[in-house]
């Protein structure tokens, strides 16, 4: 499978944008392609998947490292594989370049094309450009221009091809139809987004007719095939997972180590009445359950399902939105209640950003020492007397260190806001879901 990395100098530069129009146009075309997402972002992948009929996954060295990188990358197929990167190029954890999209080029030796949206500048630009080039030895393949004028681009197509030595292969020209609304979080769910296909259309249009497509394609570069060795033996394991507009934030690896286990049906914790039956584990990932608590708190039935099988002791995992869903309350409106106590809603993001986490709570579901990388995201907070699982450690740019608590556990329920991939740590997972681990 032939691939490129879609990049940019910062967040906002356009690669989501391009990335779903390029999609859709060699969709259209009928050829088969692979979507990646570069880091921990759920809502990019799930446009990636909506366009291509095919899940996107995720390529996160932080969280899965490099041996579950590549077995996700390796899990894609497709004729061509297109990865969106996260942030800028070179920004990864902290102030380093570690974990960032340019590393990941350098693990998978994949190039890179940037997508630039410049403004008021020519020579500044090539020496930006030059120093993208220049600051490690990253395969820049070309730039793509976003959201300007014609005669921009002209004029930055010459001065950057003779400053830096870099093909331009076009430019997709200025147009407010293309803007996706945000929310609190950032951009909102393709699931919410009515004329998502209009836009993504218009964009395959302009990308089909001011970018060079076949010389694009040209510069995209074949890949490896990397050992898989995360599968699973299957348990006949039973296992529920929500998925509505409510609950759809999850890796899709994560899944599959479920369906490699056994059966997995999805629900509606919004439309369903109760959980399926003779499950064995529930699964509640995160999402915006505080958008649709109005609609969670009216299904009644639901609620006291999921109370009642946690009580009597159902296996579940909740990860952020699953979090917050199994407390009392989630901004004064009633929810499951399994956990005391309430979730609001902040104006700033908590916690923001990858850490470590480790169980310092003797429980019965995972060992105490275990130490995992995770990711927090979330406009919210808990306010609970429960005791807590989970001690939560971040590396500050600065050299300090900030930790915080996090996780709670009750019969055979853990539920956290940090956010894990299971390729970080399989025996995680399996103490989780099948329950291996008893405490001593």
């Amino acid at each position: 499978m032939k691939s490129i990395i879609i990049s940019s100098n910062s967040s906002g530069g356009g690669k989501t944008t391009f990335t779903l129009g390029l999609l859709k146009l060699l969709k259209s075309k009928g050829i088969k392609v692979q979507s990646y997402k570069a880091g921990p972002d759920y809502i990019d992948p799930a446009f990636h998947t909506h366009i291509t009929k095919t899940a996107s996954r995720n390529l996160d060295l932080f969280l899965m490292g490099e041996k579950g990188v590549k077995a996700s990358f390796s899990r894609g197929s497709g004729e061509y594989g297109i990865i969106e990167g996260v942030m800028g190029l070179y920004d990864g954890k902290g102030i380093t370049y570690e974990y960032s999209t340019a590393h990941l080029a350098e693990v998978l030796d994949i190039p890179v094309l940037l997508v630039l949206s410049p403004k008021a500048q020519v020579a500044t630009l090539c020496a930006e450009i030059l120093g993208l080039k220049n600051f490690k030895k990253i395969n820049i393949a070309g730039i793509v221009l976003n959201n300007i004028s014609e005669s921009y681009y002209k004029l930055l197509k010459l001065a950057i091809e003779k400053s830096c030595g870099v093909k331009v292969f076009g430019y997709v020209p200025k147009d407010e139809r293309l803007s996706l609304k945000s929310r609190h979080l950032g951009l909102v769910q393709s699931s919410e987004v009515e004329d998502l296909d209009d836009k993504v259309t218009l964009c395959s249009e302009l990308i089909q007719k001011y970018v060079d497509v076949e010389k694009l394609i040209k510069s995209f570069e074949g890949s490896s095939n990397y050992e898989d060795n995360f599968k699973l033996s299957n348990k006949k394991l039973r296992s529920a997972v929500a998925y509505d507009k409510a609950f759809s934030f999850y890796y899709k690896e994560n899944l599959e180590l479920l369906e490699h286990l056994g059966e997995v049906e999805y629900f509606s914790p919004l439309k369903d009445k109760v959980l399926p039956k003779g499950i064995d584990f529930l699964y509640l990932g995160g999402g915006y359950p505080e958008v649709f608590i109005k609609e969670l708190n009216e299904n009644k039935s639901m609620l006291a399902d999921i109370n009642n099988q946690l009580s009597d002791g159902l296996r579940c995992y909740g990860e952020c939105g699953g979090l917050m869903y199994l407390m009392e309350q989630i901004e004064g409106v009633a929810s499951v209640g399994f956990f005391k106590g309430k979730s609001m809603l902040t104006t700033r993001l908590q916690n923001f950003g990858y850490a470590e986490l480790e169980v310092v709570e003797e429980n019965s579901i995972i060992k105490t020492g275990t130490r995992i990388n995770c990711h927090e995201f979330h406009k919210s907070k808990i306010e609970s007397e429960e005791k807590k699982l989970y001690k939560v450690t971040k590396n500050v740019f600065d050299g300090t260190i900030k930790n915080w608590q996090c996780g709670y556990h009750k019969n055979n329920t853990l539920a956290a806001y940090a956010h894990i991939h299971f390729f970080g740590n399989i025996h995680m997972f399996d103490d989780l879901v099948t329950g291996d681990f008893k405490k001593v």
